[in-house]
C-alpha cells in the first residue's frame, strides 16, 4: 500500500481508487490483474478490452462474494524493452510514431524513457483530429499525459488513470525496491538453482507434443540486470555471473550481496514476471490475450515447485465496434454479422450473386453435364473400355469451360453493380483495417471521436468477461 500511495502521490484519485488501495491491507481482499506494455496513447483497442474485462470481473466477484473485496489491477510493463512494439498508434489509417533518440542509443527499460520528441507526435495528432469537443478532449488527454510528464511510466499511469479511475482501477509499477525486496528469495533461486529453466522446459515440451506451439523458450537464467540505462541478460559461466555484452562480473558471493542490497536492479523477463506478480499480489485471476495465456501454461510446474499459488487464467474480451451508421449500412447491404468475417472477394461474390437479377450459379448446368457424361461412361464400358480416358478428359474440359463462363459472368455483374461492390468493400475495410481485426489495429481515439465520453461506459456495460465469445458491439453517442 505504501508503494501505491507513493506512486499515486501526484495524481488526483477519487474515492474508488483510494478505497481499493486501502482495501489491499485487508486479508479478505483479492486482486484481478491484467498486464500490458506502455503502448503510446494505449496502442490498439484491445488495451481497453483487457482493462474493462478486469474491472468487470472484479465487480462481478464483489456481487457474488460481498464479504470480500476484489481490486482490479493494471500491471504496467515498465521494465519491458520492446520499444518498436509500443512507439506508435494508428488513427484513420495513419501511423503516428514516436522516434526516441534515447532508445536508439541504448537498451534501457521503456518505462524510464524520457518523453522528449512527443511534442512532434502531438502536433501531427492534433492536426489529424480537427475540431470539436471530442477532438479537444483527446488533445488535452495526450498533452497532459505525454507533454506534462517526464517519463513514459508516469505518462502511461496518468493516461490509464484518467480513462478508468472512476471504476477503481489500481495501476501498479512493480519496478520498485520495496516490492522487489519481497521477491529476493525467488531471485536467488533463479540465479543459483535456475528454477524456471528446470521446471518449464519439460512442460513446454509436453505442450509441444500435444500440438500447442511453444510461446516462450526459457533461458538458463531469466533475469535482466537493469541499472543506469542498461538492461541486459544475466548469464553464468564457470561459476561466475556476467551481464551479457558488458564487463560487469560477480562471483557467487558477490552476486548474493548484490541481490540482497540492490534487488531493484534485477528485472524478471517474460518467464519470471508472472511469478513476481503472484508473489507480491493477493491475486485470484490473470486476464490476458491468447498468446499471453499460452505462455502462462508453461509456468504451472514452476509455481508448484516454488509453492506459489497459480492464478485462474481468463481470456480477455474481444470485440468489433460498429457505429449506428455502419450498422445501418450493413443492414441495407443485407450483410449478416457473420458474413463480415469472410474474405473480401468471398463476401463480394456472395452478395453479387444474391442481388444480381440473373442467375450466376451454373450448378444446374454442371449437374446436367455430369449426368450426360455418366451415360457416356456406361456406353464406353459396354463397348470399348479404352474409351473411358477420353470421356473423362472431355468431361473435365467442359466443366472447366462452365466454370470459366460463370466467372466471366460474375465479373461482368460486378462491373454492372460496381456501386454496391464499392460500398461492400468500403464498409468491410472500415471495420477491418489492413484486413485485420479492428481491436489489433485501431486506437481508441478513433472511437472516442465518434462516441466521446460514453465510449468506456458503453464498453463496461456491454462486455461480460465470463461470456467467452467474440462480440460485435453497435454503439451510439450518448
Amino acid at each position: 500500500m505504501k508503494v501505491l500511495e507513493q506512486q499515486y502521490a501526484k495524481l488526483e484519485h477519487g474515492e474508488e481508487v483510494s478505497a481499493n488501495i486501502e482495501a489491499l491491507l485487508d486479508e479478505n481482499t483479492f486482486t484481478v490483474t491484467t498486464g500490458h506494455q506502455l503502448n503510446l496513447f494505449t496502442g490498439p483497442l484491445y488495451f481497453l478490452y483487457k482493462i474493462v474485462s478486469t474491472i468487470n470481473l472484479a465487480s462481478a466477484l464483489k456481487k457474488q462474494y460481498p464479504k470480500n473485496s476484489f481490486v482490479p489491477i493494471y500491471w504496467m510493463a515498465t521494465e519491458d524493452h520492446d520499444f518498436e512494439e509500443i512507439n506508435f498508434f494508428n488513427l484513420n489509417g495513419k501511423k503516428f510514431k514516436w522516434n526516441s533518440l534515447e532508445k536508439v542509443a541504448g537498451a534501457t527499460a521503456v518505462g524510464e524513457l524520457h518523453t522528449e520528441g512527443l511534442d512532434e507526435v502531438f502536433n501531427l495528432f492534433s492536426a489529424e483530429l480537427g475540431g470539436g469537443k471530442n477532438a479537444e478532449d483527446l488533445k488535452g488527454l495526450f498533452k497532459s499525459a505525454y507533454l506534462e510528464h517526464s517519463n513514459l511510466t508516469d505518462a502511461t499511469r496518468y493516461l490509464a488513470h484518467q480513462l478508468f479511475n472512476e471504476y477503481g482501477l489500481v495501476i501498479l509499477d512493480a519496478h520498485n525496491k520495496e516490492l522487489k525486496t519481497e521477491f529476493i528469495p525467488y531471485l536467488k533461486k533463479e540465479l543459483f538453482e535456475k528454477v524456471s529453466y528446470a521446471s518449464t522446459t519439460l512442460t513446454a515440451q509436453k505442450l509441444e507434443d500435444l500440438g500447442y506451439g511453444v510461446q516462450v523458450n526459457p533461458r538458463e537464467i531469466n533475469l535482466f540486470y537493469l541499472h543506469n540505462g542498461l538492461r541486459e541478460r544475466i548469464i553464468e559461466r564457470e561459476g561466475d555471473f556476467y551481464v551479457n555484452e558488458t564487463e560487469i562480473k560477480w562471483s557467487k558471493a558477490e552476486m548474493r550481496k548484490e541481490v540482497q542490497e540492490f534487488p531493484k536492479r534485477f528485472s524478471p523477463n517474460v518467464m519470471l514476471r508472472p511469478l513476481y506478480q503472484e508473489v507480491i499480489l493477493p491475486n485470484l485471476c490473470y486476464i490476458g490475450g491468447g498468446g499471453e495465456l499460452a505462455y502462462w501454461f508453461e509456468l504451472k510446474d514452476m509455481f508448484d515447485k516454488l509453492e506459489v499459488p497459480f492464478p485462474i487464467l481468463l481470456l480477455r474480451n474481444s470485440a468489433l465496434i460498429e457505429t449506428s451508421k455502419q450498422n445501418e449500412k450493413r443492414r441495407k447491404l443485407d450483410i449478416s454479422q457473420s458474413e463480415l468475417f469472410l474474405k473480401q472477394h468471398e463476401l463480394i461474390n456472395r452478395k453479387v450473386r444474391k442481388i444480381s437479377n440473373i442467375d450466376i450459379d451454373f450448378s444446374t448446368q454442371k449437374e446436367h453435364l455430369v449426368k450426360q457424361f455418366q451415360e457416356m461412361y456406361d456406353l464406353a464400358e459396354q463397348t470399348d473400355a479404352t474409351f473411358l480416358g477420353a470421356v473423362k478428359a472431355q468431361e473435365v474440359k467442359q466443366l472447366k469451360g462452365l466454370d470459366h463462363l460463370e466467372n466471366r459472368l460474375l465479373k461482368a455483374q460486378k462491373r454492372k453493380l460496381k456501386d454496391e461492390v464499392s460500398r461492400i468493400a468500403r464498409l468491410q475495410n472500415e471495420l477491418f483495417p489492413n484486413k485485420s481485426l479492428q481491436e489489433r489495429q485501431t486506437n481508441f481515439s478513433e472511437m472516442y471521436l465518434e462516441f466521446g465520453q460514453s465510449l468506456i461506459p458503453q464498453l463496461i456495460e456491454n462486455l461480460d468477461p465470463l461470456e467467452l465469445k467474440f462480440k460485435i458491439l453497435t454503439l451510439g453517442e450518448k
